[in-house]
């Protein structure tokens, strides 16, 4: 098929590799190639992106602390008929990452977004986990305080099909803890550094992998993917929920 230059006027969301630089897609450096300008979450590691493969760009911060005023700079290229590559560090902007307030702005003003698929931890970790794909629900990183953090997994863990999350070394073995102690019956597939050298993949119940993170001091990001075992009694948002409180422990 034969392709077609980038449109003026266009966001483009590209997603970039989340480990392995060789998951990036040939579509996607044709459009870093071509684009006016290159919108990252990180300028000094999108720099270096760019530079592994040979690309020169102008480049413009866009992260969470910044993303609601950068729009406007986004806005006013894109009315000079700009064509714009969004980025974020690793894997697709927008999933829990910054870009939905990006997007949100461009749509509203009529300008067109086009996606540029590619890497995603969530995709990834899930369909190798081994556990249930057909309906899934993702959730990305959890509350950091206890009571809401209870709150919302039991809520969540309600829900028919996989549920996804995203967690940070820190709190691993307390999310499994606190797994075990609300549906101790899941079957449960914990994706770490998912693409890169040390990447793992480890299956099992809420406690046995507790037990593994005592022994063995968790490092790198997580992808949890929880599948409910058919035959757990039946969870409730509230039931059985202990008394509220937004102390944290951590």
């Amino acid at each position: 098929m034969t392709t077609k230059a980038l449109s003026p006027s266009t966001l483009y969301l590209v997603a970039t590799p989340i480990g392995n630089l060789e998951d990036i897609t040939l579509r996607a450096l044709r459009v870093l190639k071509e684009c006016s300008l290159v919108a990252a979450e990180d300028t000094r590691h999108t720099g270096l992106l760019l530079r592994h493969f040979g690309i020169s760009k102008p480049l413009i911060s866009c992260h969470h602390f910044n993303e609601t005023k950068r729009s406007e700079r986004i806005l006013s290229e894109l009315s000079a008929g700009a064509s714009i590559a969004l980025v974020t560090d690793a894997g697709s902007p927008g999933i829990s990452d910054p870009g939905e307030r990006v997007v949100r702005a461009a749509v509203t003003a009529g300008f067109r977004v086009e996606p540029v698929p590619g890497p995603c931890a969530l995709v990834a970790a899930l369909t190798a986990s081994g556990l249930g794909t057909e309906e899934f629900h993702f959730a990305g990183f959890l509350p950091h305080k206890s009571g809401q953090r209870l709150r919302r997994l039991r809520a969540l863990l309600a829900l028919p099909g996989t549920l996804a999350l995203y967690e940070s070394p820190y709190r691993i073995e307390k999310l499994m803890a606190e797994l075990a102690s609300i549906l101790p019956d899941a079957n449960v597939a914990a994706a770490r550094e998912v693409t890169k050298k040390f990447e793992e993949f480890l299956r099992g119940s809420p406690s046995s992998l507790a037990e593994h993170f005592r022994k063995h001091p968790p490092k790198g990001e997580f992808v949890v993917l929880i599948e409910r075992d058919p035959n757990s009694p039946e969870l409730t948002a509230h039931g059985g929920e202990q008394p509220d409180s937004d102390q944290s422990f951590e």
